[in-house]
């Protein structure tokens, strides 16, 4: 199965990187209101690219005639059908298994747009299959589950595993997301991954590591403060300790999440015990003062006074779309690297940097999971492709570098037989 880059029925309608007359949102337009849905692809060329979905399947072998019939389907599957009844291990080597992976969501926290249902998640779904083969090479079936309960998404995925080298969990609101990836990853033999989580992490990482590098400092010597507890928040804080981080304090709605509350789920509670060894209570703008690294990933607006009260030298990373917490006007008053979640100021923060690559890495050696290890050595190739051009503007690569995808694969692919999980 190859995940098509572009929309093979869709015709062209120009150059979609314009503006176009008319915007569904922008009000301007209003000869086009009350017009039905399948008109706006005639004004708004976002409706245009996606008109029949962005992906279809392509077979990979060809059937020209009845012995070309015969081979790829009956009688001929019947031999390979049979090898792998006998020999299940054949199923990597004699069918798609191996190179595709499961974009698996319920549509629950969906971009910024929150819970709006499976049905309403697949553009983004189809979108994420699309970046896959892009940048990792590596073909992806979006997977939208009409089904919310966390024991209902697992049994639903355990049953689809089968099919898949790998699961990629999606969009998928928290706390549920911790509990569904951790019994998936319990169940499972192949690799389960939420991006939301660990991709962000990974790529904070490495943009951190070369910010730390280009002033002269080791991760050691920093303290973070991280705004939002979430599946990102919470999966950032853990791995950057992991990695080094000298502390980091986690804040939510209520302030830092510490142990001296007592309205904290068991997933913060568990995150205060190993966080904040600097014993801070109170608003994220207190937890800001004389700190070394803002992290935001919670939306909202961090106050410009409470940027200015964090130690020199420090970095701002505002990743919230479409509105960083600290404007980048703002933080470059105060910070010595600056990065953002959006693709028109430097420092992107981006995933896509990250899980084409990892999975790539790991399916390519068969792994049965992807550890921390591994992604460890993701950040750390991916850091690396900066190489001699680090600068204040410069401190991750640009998703278009064609040096990133194989740079993470190969780390992934090293790290995995180094810990055991390679099966090939």
């Amino acid at each position: 199965m190859a995940a098509e880059i572009v929309n093979p029925r869709t015709a062209s309608s120009g150059d979609s990187s314009g503006s176009s007359a008319g915007s569904i949102d922008g009000g301007t337009d209003q000869e086009h209101v009350g017009e039905p849905l399948d008109s706006f692809d005639s004004f708004d060329p976002v409706f245009a690219l996606h008109r029949g979905g962005k992906l279809a399947v392509q077979a990979t072998v060809p059937v020209r005639d009845k012995d070309d019939l015969s081979l790829a389907y009956t009688p001929g599957v019947a031999k390979v059908c049979s090898a792998i009844a006998e020999r299940p291990e054949l199923v990597h080597d004699y069918t798609w298994k191996s190179s595709v992976v499961a974009v698996v969501t319920d549509g629950t926290a969906v971009l910024g747009l929150g819970d709006i249902g499976p049905e309403a998640s697949l553009p983004v779904m189809e979108g994420k299959a699309i970046l896959f083969k892009q940048f990792g090479g590596v073909d992806a079936v979006p997977i939208a589950l009409a089904c919310t309960g966390v024991d209902e998404i697992v049994e639903t995925v355990v049953r689809l595993a089968p099919s898949f080298g790998g699961v990629n969990l999606e969009d998928i609101s928290a706390p549920r997301c911790f509990e569904i990836e951790r019994k998936l990853q319990e169940r499972l033999d192949i690799p389960v991954f939420h991006d939301d989580q660990h991709g962000t992490a990974v790529v904070t990482l490495a943009a951190l590591r070369n910010a730390a590098k280009l002033t002269g400092r080791e991760l050691g010597d920093l303290r973070a403060v991280i705004s939002g507890a979430g599946a990102a928040g919470v999966a950032i804080a853990k791995f950057l300790l992991e990695a080094g981080l000298g502390d980091v304090a986690v804040t939510d709605r209520k302030g830092v999440v510490s142990a001296d509350r007592d309205d904290l789920t068991d997933v913060k509670r568990e995150l205060a015990a190993i966080t904040n060894k600097a014993g801070i209570s109170g608003s994220l703008e207190s937890a800001l003062s004389g700190a070394d690294v803002f992290i935001g990933v919670s939306g909202g607006t961090v106050p410009e006074p409470a940027v200015a009260s964090m130690a020199e030298g420090a970095f701002v990373f505002a990743m919230a779309n479409p509105n960083p917490e600290v404007h980048p006007e703002i933080a470059h008053k105060y910070a010595a690297v600056v990065a953002t979640g959006r693709s028109d100021f430097p420092n992107q923060i981006n995933n896509v940097l990250a899980f084409p690559g990892i999975f790539a890495g790991a399916l390519q050696v068969r792994a049965s999971r992807i550890t921390e290890g591994m992604k460890i050595a993701a950040a750390e190739a991916l850091a690396a492709v900066v190489g001699d051009d680090l600068a204040a503007d410069y401190v991750i690569p640009s998703p278009f570098d064609e040096r990133v995808a194989p740079a993470v694969t190969a780390a992934v692919a090293a790290a995995a037989r180094a810990e055991g999980v390679a099966r090939r």
